[in-house]
This record gives structure tokens, sequence and C-alpha cells, in this order.
């Protein structure tokens, strides 16, 4: 059962990053390739509060959600919406990404950083099996968010008005929905959740200027996997392949993690090209 818990709490870590990419694409169309850095940059500013400026874990965490927040829409103002018709977001939202991390290696250096855990090192007994808490809010954290945000796009005024845009950005206009201030939303919720996030992946992670890449990677293994779009689809492969990697790692070793996650990317969407909750969409012109 040990395995188990620290195969989700792994999986935890992935499903936050789909979160944050299902927010923008569901609001925007866009997938946006530097929430993970975003992630990365709350981190870091949760090292800086609690280690650098021995701050509050509560004031750390609203500077970080605000400072993130402020990234992710000054990425939308200047490196999205000025593309939006020229089909250049790909280029600026890379990037961006790269950007983030240079600003981050110049500040924090290249070396591993320790985000001090703000609970209990001691481990905790469940079903059997070891896990520290800090594993446990993870999963809790991943849980709550994708049934909040899952709920929030079905059944509140925003999260339809935001699967209209996502849809059909044109109708959605029509229709009278404020698209570009829906795309100005979800980024900045995007990057108000990553920037919470911080302080309690931090303990996990640990901040490194290469966690983008990792997250970044796997992240959109996952969403392949779920299906864009889709919160409960897209966390729950990453909680699937947050196992396969653990038990991997653990029978046969960490350098087939990636060989074995891909060759299930292929299987499935040779089986779905949409992935599990994808659908085909048509549209006539």
């Amino acid at each position: 059962m040990t395995t188990v818990l620290a195969g989700l709490s792994v999986g935890a870590v992935y499903a936050l990053v789909t979160l944050g990419y299902n927010i923008v694409y569901i609001g925007s169309g866009a997938l946006n390739f530097a929430h993970s850095n975003l992630m990365t940059l709350g981190i870091f500013l949760a090292y800086w509060g609690l280690v650098q400026l021995g701050w509050p874990i509560a004031a750390v965490i609203v500077i970080a959600a605000l400072v993130v927040a402020l990234a992710a829409v000054a990425q939308e103002r200047i490196a999205i919406r000025p593309l939006r018709h020229i089909q250049g977001q790909l280029v600026t939202m890379v990037g961006t990404a790269t950007l983030i991390t240079g600003i981050i290696e110049i500040i924090w250096g290249q070396q591993a950083l320790t985000v001090p855990s703000f609970f209990d090192d001691a481990p905790a007994h469940l079903l059997g099996g070891a896990v520290l808490p800090d594993d446990l809010v993870i999963i809790g954290l991943a849980v709550a968010l994708t049934a909040v945000l899952a709920l929030a796009s079905r059944f509140s005024l925003t999260g339809l008005a935001a699967l209209a845009v996502s849809e059909d950005r044109e109708a959605a206009q029509l229709r009278g929905i404020n698209v570009r201030r829906v795309q100005f939303g979800v980024f900045a919720l995007a990057g108000a959740i990553a920037g919470v996030l911080g302080p309690f992946l931090g303990p996990l992670t640990f901040a490194s200027y290469t966690l983008p890449a990792a997250l970044a990677l796997i992240g959109f293994v996952a969403l392949a996997i779920g299906g864009y779009g889709s919160f409960v689809a897209s966390a729950a492969a990453a909680f699937a392949i947050g196992l396969v990697q653990t038990y991997t790692s653990r029978y046969l070793g960490a350098n087939y993690q990636n060989l074995v996650i891909f060759a299930i990317l292929i299987v499935v969407l040779l089986a779905l090209p949409n992935g599990l909750a994808g659908a085909r969409r048509e549209r006539v012109v």
C-alpha cells in the first residue's frame, strides 16, 4: 500500500499540472506551454518567502498567488492576445516559458533548493501503508480541485461561458459573451492556483529550474490520454501515470519509466485519438 500511496502522490502533482492546462484551454482554446513554468515560479516564491524572508505561510501563499497570477495575465496580454489571429501563439508561449525559466535561474541559480514543509515529518499510516502528510495533502488538493473545477465548468454561468468560448469562439461572441474577459480570467485563475500550490508542491519537488520540463512533459501526456478539456479524465490519467511510474521504477528501474508511459500513450491514441474523454467534433462552415 505504501507504493500505491507514493504513486498517487506523484500522480497528484501531474494532475495539478493538467488542471492548469485545462483551465486555460477551456476558456481560450489555447494550450499554455508555460503553465509548468508558472507553477515552478510559485515554488521558488515559496522558498523565497519561507526561507529567505521568514514570512508566515499565509502571507507566502497570498504573495505567490498574486505574483504568479500577474505573470500569467501579463503573458496573456503580451504574448497571447496580440497573436490570436495569426497563429503565432505557440512560439510566444515557448518564449514565455523560456523567459520565466531564465528569470528563475538568474535570481535563484541552478542549484536545487529545499522548500520547508509546514506539516509534521512523521509518516502517517493509512490502509496498511506509510505516507507523509505532504503527500496526503497534495493528493487531497488534486482531488478537491478537480471536483470543484469540473462542477464549476458544468454548473456555473462562468464555467458555461468558458466552455462556450472553447467550443466556438465566434458563436460565443454572438451570444453576448465577452470572450476577451473570459480568456483574461482563465489565465489569471490558472496563475493564482499555480501560485497557491507553490508552498504545497515545494517540499515534494524541491525548487529547481529544471522542474518545468519534467512537469510539462508528463502533464501533456496525461492531458492527451485523458482528453483535452476534461478535468476528471485528465486528472485520472495523471494519477494512473503516477502509479505506473512508481511500479515501473520499483520492478524495472527508473530508466524505464518514460518508456512505459509513452508506450501507453501511443496505444491509447491509436485507439482513441482524442483521448479517453475526447469526442470528435464537426463544424459546419
